[in-house]
């Protein structure tokens, strides 16, 4: 095929998968899901692009989660984590081994019970099992931060850890199985535990000082064209995540220890950093589900073992494994309700990883492996649509979500952004013809002490005010605080205040209307009496 004919078809994918994504985001449904969704629509069931380079897709995939990793580190914040270090650590690693042995024992025995697949064996049973043991960081970031939900008993950055901690886990028990397989189903235990153990310590090390020496290469290097300087982040991304395959050590590990050290560090041009990170994430999670949408064959989806095993799986998962061994874990922990632990236990998000993890399979050509990854993307599908949707009606039905309906907006129409040193807060505030029926310098507003307005955005004009400054309607305001919760009570009392005068000023309307047509018919009667009067003289 050629090269333009490639590039024509990656742009209405690409086109496609964006504009679908607003949709996605008024009906609730996860933008990841109509990336796989438009690959599918596209693939060899649809509109015919043939796609089947196990090793391209491993490929990209490993990229585009190596690169999901490290901004997801980055943009975990040590401070948030610090409380619930313990919970998120477990959960990523005893968590995730649980949920695999409960989730492949619980497949293997059902399978046999039901007769539907006698040829599944115990050793691919748990295979398949650890593939889909882990939560997805990208579905789980891309959730979390899109909807903005608010969680009580820190439970969001404890989501955020345990998803962006857990790949690794899962990818050293899928390679772990695949080895065990490929040996005929009798391994070394102890060499087994040395394996897994070697790499999540080499992992961890590696990444931690890659990240160190990054902050310090940052902070030293003087490059005269700064935009080269996001480019070295990503170029040290991948070199930590191959400098980590080689010494033998979990390289998904790495680039999340990694970007954790780094994000949490001071270095020159962070913000750009950031953004030209947060822009090649979003880039990577729409490749990663667009190639694998293309990968399946979607009439092998309604194979009768294939929906057998994936129904299974995903029960078992769901209600099973998943709550079974979060509780386990988290039992210690008393200061954590059942409620919120329930919660935990739903968001067991999958996505690319556990798709990434069956492409392992397929690339080392294990028995079953077409099952596994068939069985592991129906299973994908199913968490998207249920679990993904659902996130925001199960946290309110446990009560672990918190009023989220006056909070301030983020800045988008200035360019700005304060260093993490500094505490105070930058929001934007849209004026509106309510809130200046009670004057209309900005002195009227009311707003709280240690917060100041310092810029307005009419059209597109930007000038600086004072308090004596008169405000119009759709002017935007660009305001910085200290004190976030003093201002969104303010913010929340103006807007009561406004729907309060609404019915004020109505029935004052109304009365003068009632006193003026009174004082109309009082004139008339008048007019009609002095007239009568006038006749009888």
């Amino acid at each position: 095929m050629q090269v333009e004919l490639w590039l024509l078809i990656l742009s209405l994918l690409f086109f496609a998968s964006i504009l679908t994504d607003k949709l996605n985001s008024r009906l609730g449904v996860p933008s990841l899901m109509s990336f796989l969704l438009v690959g599918m629509l596209f693939g060899c069931d649809g509109l015919g692009v043939s796609f089947d380079n196990i090793r391209v897709a491993e490929a990209i995939g490993s990229v585009g989660l190596c690169v999901i990793l490290f901004s997801g580190g980055m943009d975990t914040k040590l401070s948030d984590i610090q409380p619930v270090v313990r919970e998120g650590v477990l959960l990523s690693t005893v968590g995730v081994l649980l949920t695999a042995a409960f989730t492949g024992l619980s497949i293997w025995l059902l399978m046999r019970w039901t007769h539907a697949g006698t040829a599944l064996v115990l050793p691919t049973a748990l295979l398949m099992a650890a593939t889909m043991s882990s939560t997805d960081s990208a579905s789980v970031f891309s959730i979390l931060r899109r909807r903005k939900l608010i969680l009580k008993h820190n439970l969001r950055p404890m989501l955020e850890l345990e998803s962006g901690s857990n790949d690794p886990m899962a990818a050293v028990l899928t390679t772990a199985m695949i080895s065990v397989i490929q040996s005929g189903g009798q391994p070394n235990a102890w060499s087994l535990v040395l394996m897994v153990l070697m790499q999540l310590v080499i992992g961890f090390l590696t990444g931690f000082l890659f990240g160190k020496f990054l902050v310090w290469l940052m902070n030293r290097v003087n490059l005269e064209n700064t935009s080269l300087y996001p480019i070295l982040v990503l170029t040290s991304c991948i070199f930590i995540f191959s400098v980590t395959f080689y010494a033998r050590g979990n390289p998904f590990l790495a680039v999340y220890i990694g970007g954790l050290v780094f994000g949490n560090s001071r270095f020159a041009h962070k913000r750009s950093t950031m953004n030209f990170l947060d822009g090649i994430t979003s880039l990577a999670q729409l490749s990663m589900f667009l190639i694998l949408g293309l990968l399946v064959a979607p009439h092998e989806l309604l194979d009768v073992r294939v929906l057998t095993l994936g129904a299974i799986a995903s029960v078992v998962i769901f209600f099973l494994s998943r709550p079974l061994s979060v509780l386990l874990v988290l039992s210690p922990f008393r200061k954590i309700p059942l409620r919120a632990k329930l919660f935990v236990s739903w968001v067991g998000l999958k996505g690319a990883s556990p798709i990434l993890f069956a492409i392992m399979c397929l690339a080392a050509e294990v028995p079953n492996a077409r099952l596994i990854f068939n069985v592991v993307f129906l299973c994908t599908l199913v968490s998207l649509l249920t679990q993904g949707i659902s996130l925001d009606w199960v946290a309110r039905k446990l009560g672990v979500a918190e009023n989220n309906d006056f909070q301030l907006k983020e800045v988008e129409h200035f360019d700005i952004d304060l260093p993490e040193e500094i505490k105070s807060v930058a929001t934007e505030i849209e004026i509106t013809a309510d809130m200046l029926e009670h004057g209309n310098r900005l002195m009227d507003l009311g707003f709280p002490e240690n917060t100041l307005a310092i810029m307005v955005r009419r059209g597109q004009q930007f000038f600086v005010p004072t308090g004596k400054s008169c405000l119009q309607a759709k002017d935007t305001l660009l305001v910085i605080t200290d004190n976030k919760e003093t201002l969104q009570e303010t913010y929340h009392q103006l807007e009561e205040r406004m729907k309060a005068w609404r019915p004020g000023f109505l029935d004052d309307t109304l009365d003068f209307v009632r006193e003026f047509a009174l004082m109309l018919r009082e004139n008339r009667r008048i007019k009609k009496h002095r007239k009568k009067n006038n006749q009888k003289a």
